[in-house]
């Protein structure tokens, strides 16, 4: 009886849409006005006392184990829940107020490590299920030629914009840090006749750049190491390039990761920074940080700002792309859904549950502004040193 007293005073706040709940006894109640957008069903009771501790793994959890079903009419109803609720004051999947009950974060360079394997040496076969040809697990760029679909050219328009952004000059080096499976920096080599180096923890990644830098030829221009982005000694390059990295660093080293971009970068160097950024501030997450990305961590957009002005850097641009983001999300995970019977007979039902509530969370996430991306073009000399005058540069059709 208590613990329905304490769900019922919680869910009548946490949305902004009409919801159904179905309790663990069979019971109902609507909260909102008008015909309910979707149904919560608890399968079984989630104890009070794991919610107040920490609600996003409480909840997270108890979707994975079938102890709570969500249901509606709409393509994505796990998102659309998530979203009212972020939406919502008071939101209870907000973790800003649990921050002290989640472990220290480490980010030796061996935890790092670690936490990359967990997530991207899941394996390529599982990310091809559901990732674009290009196998570029970032947020895509859609231009008005390509709005809405297609996730290849928006992937390969996105290297561009960031590639053109640097406004790169043939034969200059370029440093990739977490390169992924190498799309950006294969580009670079390809279409800007540049000369390039990734580096990634992940040995999967790793062995496949290998082979596409054979495949395509560039062996003598493109090279990828299996090392710590730390430990690349003195080198410089004239430009660097790091997307959906500096999320996975941890809070006490982002002042580092920014330094070591000041580092490698030589005196009229250029980076191009992209990554995902808290506009109110950064938050842990804690089912996130359990189950999909081990030590991560959103920074907050200030935080981000601070970190740049310490380690000398300045700024030359700042773009916003969440929408694009939204977008890709939902384009993954339709994709997985596709894949979803094929997923659950390699991974079991339970990781499958886990994968598509950490897809469709993250879209309400960006869908709410919740968590912005953002790309930051930064030079080590003052602003805007040795680019043009105008942002039209930015833009040429390539």
């Amino acid at each position: 009886m208590l613990e329905k007293t304490f769900y019922k005073q919680l869910l009548k706040r946490s949305f902004a849409m009409p919801v159904k709940i179905v309790f663990w006894d069979g019971s109902s109640a609507q909260y909102g006005q008008g015909e309910p957008k979707a149904t919560i069903t608890f399968r079984e009771k989630v104890p009070v006392s794991a919610v107040t501790q920490n609600a996003s793994i409480a909840l997270g959890e108890a979707y994975m184990d079938q102890k709570i079903d969500i249901t509606g009419p709409g393509a994505h109803p796990l998102q659309e829940v998530i979203t009212s609720a972020y939406q919502q004051a008071g939101s209870f999947l907000r973790d800003a107020k649990l921050k002290k009950f989640l472990p220290k974060q480490s980010h030796g360079e061996a935890q790092s490590q670690a936490d990359i394997h967990s997530h991207y040496d899941v394996g390529n076969d599982f990310y091809r299920l559901w990732l674009d040809d290009t196998l570029t697990y970032s947020c895509a760029y859609f231009t008005p030629e390509n709005p809405t679909n297609d996730l290849t050219a928006a992937q390969i328009a996105k290297a561009h914009h960031i590639l053109q952004k640097l406004n790169p000059q043939p034969g200059r080096r370029l440093l990739d840090i977490g390169c992924g499976w190498g799309t950006l920096m294969l580009t670079a080599a390809k279409e800007y006749d540049l000369k390039v180096t990734g580096v990634t923890l992940s040995e999967e990644q790793y062995q496949l750049v290998k082979q596409r830098i054979k495949a395509a030829g560039l062996s003598g221009v493109a090279e990828v190491r299996l090392q710590d982005y730390r430990e690349l000694g003195d080198e410089q390059w004239d430009y660097i390039t790091s997307v959906g990295m500096f999320e996975h660093v941890g809070q006490e080293n982002l002042g580092l990761y920014f330094q070591d971009v000041a580092k490698y970068l030589k005196a009229d160097g250029t980076a191009l920074i992209h990554g995902i950024t808290r506009q109110q501030g950064g938050a842990y997450n804690g089912w996130i940080n359990k189950y999909i990305f081990p030590g991560g961590y959103i920074p907050g957009l200030t935080e981000i700002i601070d970190h740049i002005e310490a380690a000398h850097l300045q700024i030359g641009d700042v773009e916003m792309l969440r929408r694009h983001y939204q977008r890709t999300l939902e384009i993954w995970d339709a994709n997985f859904n596709a894949h979803r019977a094929e997923i659950e007979t390699t991974k079991g039902t339970r990781f499958t549950r886990m994968w598509d509530l950490y897809l469709q969370a993250c879209a309400a996430s960006f869908e709410s502004g919740n968590i912005d991306v953002v790309q930051y073009l930064l030079t080590k000399g003052p602003s805007g040193t040795g680019l043009p005058m105008t942002r039209r540069y930015m833009l040429t059709d390539r």
